[in-house]
């Protein structure tokens, strides 16, 4: 049986060795993944004004010239700001035609201080792959730093991430950050994509269900991968209750919101964390998979398409034909 499909993917218009995957982990190890989800809320970490990439947000801000304004500088409250697509540009030229080397570097060191050293060197192997690299991505700048509310927001081919100094009240990572990569397109096992490692872990979970478990969390119909609000305690989540499982299922569990935390800085994943926390932990999550041809590329059963959610977390990993994730978390107002 052929494990080669062509899938076509109407967003995008316009394997990870073992020693990789535990650097993955390792890199929240150290911080916020290592606690419990199940143990007392604690108060919740947040990067702040003086977060290093907020301070280098700030002196980039500074040195824009008028014309540079006028194109990325924004107020706060602009729709661009909460628009969610896998696949646009923020402002309508990259970083490579719009900024000196000095901005661009600062720019670098922005998007250093919102990630982990390893998911820094999985999104320059993505942003080379997909778009031919990180200056031809956009950025653009919400509101004043050093004055009030602001956001730093970088966007283009399968990447949205943001640096808000906690400007964004109840909300982690300054709003829904969009991670994904091209690589291994419609084939089984995505050969040589960044992000499939995660499709990996998630179906230990599925493994380690039993029959009955299965029916729970095998569905057909996957939401539309941009429906990703936070919908609070009264929300209704696909899949199978988390709370339902057994200890080592959970601990399976927590290990998957651990990898997807994974390339992003300990202040974001802490503040994330502890929002998950304070609204019951795993135990009030659900986690679904989604069956059908177009959801299991190479149709060999790991199923590449999952989601998890709960009152204060939602992760949505489209793995088929290849990675388009989006990570909201948040406390419903």
């Amino acid at each position: 049986m052929s494990t080669e499909r062509q899938v076509t993917c109407p967003e995008c218009e316009g394997s990870v060795s073992r020693r990789e995957f535990v650097r993955s982990v390792g890199a929240v190890a150290a911080g916020a993944a290592g606690m419990r989800l199940m143990s007392t809320p604690q108060a919740i970490a947040a990067p702040n004004p003086s977060s290093p990439a907020e301070t280098m947000v700030k002196a980039f801000y500074d040195s824009l010239n008028e014309e540079q304004k006028k194109i990325i500088c924004m107020p706060f409250d602009h729709s661009r700001r909460k628009r969610i697509n896998a696949n646009w540009q923020i402002t309508k030229a990259t970083i490579g035609e719009l900024f000196s080397k000095k901005q661009q570097g600062m720019i670098d060191q922005i998007f250093r201080g919102v990630t982990s050293p390893d998911g820094y060197e999985r999104f320059q192997k993505q942003m080379k792959e997909d778009a031919g690299g990180f200056d031809e991505y956009t950025v653009a700048i919400f509101g004043t730093p050093g004055s009030g509310k602001f956001e730093w927001e970088m966007t283009g081919r399968h990447l949205t991430i943001r640096a808000d100094g906690n400007s964004v009240e109840n909300t982690a990572f300054g709003g829904p950050i969009i991670y994904g990569h091209g690589t291994g397109d419609g084939k089984a096992g995505l050969p040589g994509n960044v992000f499939f490692y995660q499709t990996q872990r998630a179906n230990e979970v599925f493994n380690a269900l039993d029959g009955k478990q299965r029916k729970k969390a095998l569905l057909s119909n996957a939401p539309r991968e941009t429906n990703v609000p936070i919908q609070g305690r009264s929300g209704t989540f696909p899949g199978i209750a988390v709370g339902e499982l057994s200890d080592d299922q959970k601990g399976l569990v927590e290990e998957v919101i651990k990898v997807i935390l994974a390339p992003y800085r300990e202040a974001d994943v802490d503040e994330a964390m502890g929002m998950l926390k304070a609204a019951g932990g795993l135990d009030e999550l659900r986690m679904a998979f989604y069956n059908g041809d177009k959801n299991d590329v190479g149709n060999d059963q790991v199923w590449d398409v999952w989601r998890i959610e709960g009152p204060t977390f939602v992760s949505h990993f489209r793995g088929a034909p290849h990675v388009h994730a989006y990570l909201n978390v948040g406390v419903k107002a």
